[in-house]
């Protein structure tokens, strides 16, 4: 069994044909936290449409292009291929 900063790393894929993609990073976040979707801060706000372009007009698929971004207390991680990562963020003891 894995210990340590590995368990704190969670696997999601986004639909590249479902609905917009920020709106699926929330739904995303919110099941992972146990909130309600409608209770998350604005995803246009917090990274807008970066995430979509990265569908919307793709790279090619040898460019790997991923972006990262802090939301809700999470480190995200989106690939162009859907695949996205969630890191919890913890606040460092003092």
């Amino acid at each position: 069994m894995l210990s340590g900063p590995t368990e704190q790393v969670l696997h999601r894929r986004l639909d590249l044909d479902g609905p917009e993609p920020a709106i699926q990073v929330a739904e995303h976040v919110a099941d992972i936290a146990d909130e309600d979707v409608d209770d998350l801060s604005s995803t246009w706000e917090t990274f807008g449409d970066v995430i979509a372009d990265l569908f919307e007009d793709p790279p090619a698929p040898d460019a790997q292009v991923q972006v990262t971004f802090t939301y809700e207390g999470y480190r995200i991680t989106v690939e162009q291929d859907g695949h996205a990562t969630f890191v919890p963020i913890h606040d460092p003891p003092t």
